[in-house]
């Protein structure tokens, strides 16, 4: 069995999805948004599911995207192809923000952008205290299993510090690693498969 056989039938992890855990997709997926990506479940419930790619930076900057924003020195990232007219954000910051939500221990959800503005106005918010995200990434319910079902996804479990410190650019491939061995061809397997 070739290379790509065997990537296309290592079965799902049997991981249940959920809030606060990541999606890593399968090294074949072309998808513009998904290629190589890894997904921040912010919810999982029997209404579907949502989250944030957590590797996707932009090449712009945050005040270069959004008018009418204090000046900010902060990344961009692409957060889904859903409400990509529209800003979301996760953070560390807790109940300083309100409305937010936690999805794992330390790490936030959300909340009223009025008070985000008024803390990096008055600089009470650093950049790596605050993440933001064009668009966002969501399933219909019972959309995200099925896709699970056909491999598309691998479910795994992280931790802040995990998501927000480890370089975007090799996010997908650490996440393959912490899989263990059944998964170490999906490294060895390049992105573009036409280079091979």
């Amino acid at each position: 069995m070739g290379k790509i056989e065997d990537i296309l039938t290592i079965r799902s992890n049997n991981i249940e999805p959920g809030r606060g855990k990541i999606l890593i997709s399968e090294p074949l997926t072309s998808d513009y948004y998904f290629k190589r990506s890894v997904v921040l479940l912010a919810e999982h419930n029997e209404e579907g599911s949502f989250g944030v790619i957590m590797n996707k930076p932009l090449s712009v900057r945050l005040n270069e995207v959004v008018k009418d924003f204090p000046d900010f020195n902060s990344e961009i990232y692409l957060g889904g192809p859903v409400q990509n007219d529209s800003l979301f954000f996760i953070h560390t910051l807790g109940g300083k923000i309100s409305g937010s939500h936690e999805i794992i221990p330390g790490l936030y959800w959300g909340g009223e952008m009025e008070t985000v503005k008024e803390m990096i106005s008055l600089n009470l918010i650093q950049p790596d205290e605050i993440r933001f995200y064009i668009g966002y990434s969501g399933w219909s319910p019972k959309q995200l299993e099925g896709e699970l079902i056909r491999n598309s996804w691998l479910v795994s479990f992280v931790n802040a510090n995990y998501l927000l410190n480890t370089s975007p650019a090799l996010l997908w491939k650490r996440s393959v690693e912490k899989l263990g061995g059944q998964y170490a061809l999906w490294n060895s397997f390049p992105a573009d498969p036409t280079m091979n």
